[in-house]
């Protein structure tokens, strides 16, 4: 029995801290059914480590492309071809899901995008990017919690789902939030799990409360799956597997009448200094990952996808010109993506700088030439209708001049 006990205790320890505060959304404001019926969702998905935009969306009809990004370069044809978005740009192939998306008019792309941060540090890169703030080191609370904060009380969430070990920065501060991560312990059974509950219930009431609430969670979570292996990535799958488990999981609890509509996640191992691959490789395996997570949160929300939109970020871009371990470095410009029902989609949208030597930031990187806020803005004026003055003073501080961006909503 006390093996057991413990086994259970450890695989449960995010829903005991979480459980508990689950249950109040029972009790929170939820999104008001507008008179045509939305009730939108929002996710955030953070990719740390900085994602290398040219090769997940290739400027392909660029003529200093293929000489740059030399043997790790996106094709039209051969092989593995890159399907194309539209006459210049093509979409790594691992993304099928992201391009049959765009190709329903339900997913965009924002090229030669970049937060206001112009160095190359992780670590700065991405506190500017989740916190929301021009520079780094104001790591109070993050630009989602802030816009939580900011939501009309009595018609909008206050409430937001925090998926991983720890919550990102972006979702850190005042707001409620609760957290939620897949268990990768084997399940203990039903039985195990009621006698132990009957147990705390004697000599910790709180603590079988905590359990019952988190155990009821990973149920919704999981749904169907409870008693399947199919949540669970097999051995030597690695990150694609847990990245498709994670979606799964969240869109689950998003998809619930009474679950959170706002929700943030983030994917690491991003930073690709060496053997990238081109079509095939480690950035292949990667973003095959993410398609599949894309593809489980737009069939696990269900009905409620076409009121979502997903927003994925990363915290900078990565160099033109591949080094001399068929990798890339830390560079500046990248992509956003955006993916949903409620996403006005079927588009790249860029002010292209060209890849030309003289147009380069710093003579290596793609010149970012969009601010990512404004097209964050954008996503949180027309989906979740916050105003520009708070969007400008709160959510994201001294930011007046990045305008939200026009007509990403359908």
């Amino acid at each position: 029995m006390e093996c057991c006990e413990s086994r259970l205790l450890t695989s449960r320890r995010a829903l005991l801290i979480g459980g508990a505060s689950f249950a109040a959304w029972a009790y929170m404001p939820k999104f008001a059914r507008a008179a045509d019926g939305r009730d939108p969702r929002m996710i955030t998905v953070i990719l740390r480590g900085a994602l290398d935009g040219l090769a997940t969306v290739a400027p392909v009809g660029d003529p200093d492309y293929a000489p740059l990004h030399g043997a790790i370069a996106l094709t039209r044809d051969g092989a593995h071809a890159a399907p194309m978005l539209d006459s210049f740009f093509a979409l790594h192939p691992s993304m099928p899901e992201f391009a049959r998306m765009f190709g329903n008019k339900q997913a965009a792309v924002v090229h030669a995008v970049s937060t206001p941060y112009r160095d190359r540090s992780h670590f700065d890169g991405q506190d500017v990017l989740e916190s929301g703030f021009a520079g780094p080191g104001r790591v109070q609370s993050g630009w989602l919690n802030r816009a939580l904060q900011a939501l009309p009380q009595g018609e909008r969430v206050t409430g937001a789902l925090a998926v991983g070990p720890t919550t990102p920065l972006v979702l850190r501060g005042p707001a409620l939030t609760v957290g939620w991560e897949p268990v990768a312990l084997p399940q203990a059974a039903d039985d195990t799990a009621a006698r132990l509950i009957e147990l705390y219930r004697h000599r910790d009431p709180a603590l079988a409360t905590s359990l019952q609430e988190g155990i009821a969670l990973d149920r919704q979570a999981q749904g169907d799956a409870m008693n399947r292996d199919d949540m669970k990535p097999k051995p030597g799958s690695g990150a694609p597997a847990r990245m498709r488990q994670v979606a799964r999981g969240a869109a689950k609890l998003m998809a619930a009448d009474d679950g959170p509509r706002i929700a943030a996640l983030a994917f690491d191992g991003w930073d690709t200094h060496a053997n990238e691959g081109g079509p095939v490789g480690r950035l292949a395996g990667l973003l095959s990952g993410l398609d599949g997570a894309l593809s489980e949160f737009e069939s696990g929300l269900g009905p409620h996808w076409r009121d979502a939109v997903i927003v994925v970020a990363t915290e900078f871009g990565r160099t033109a010109r591949i080094n001399g371990t068929e990798g890339t470095d830390h560079g500046t410009g990248t992509i956003a993506l955006l993916a949903g029902g409620a996403v006005k989609g079927g588009r790249v949208i860029t002010n292209w700088p060209s890849l030309k030597a003289s147009s380069l930031y710093e003579g290596r990187d793609l010149a970012p030439t969009i601010d990512l806020r404004t097209v964050i803005k954008g996503v949180l004026a027309d989906h979740l209708g916050l105003g520009e003055r708070v969007l400008a003073d709160a959510v994201f501080p001294d930011s007046a001049m990045a305008k939200p961006m026009k007509g990403l909503i359908a």
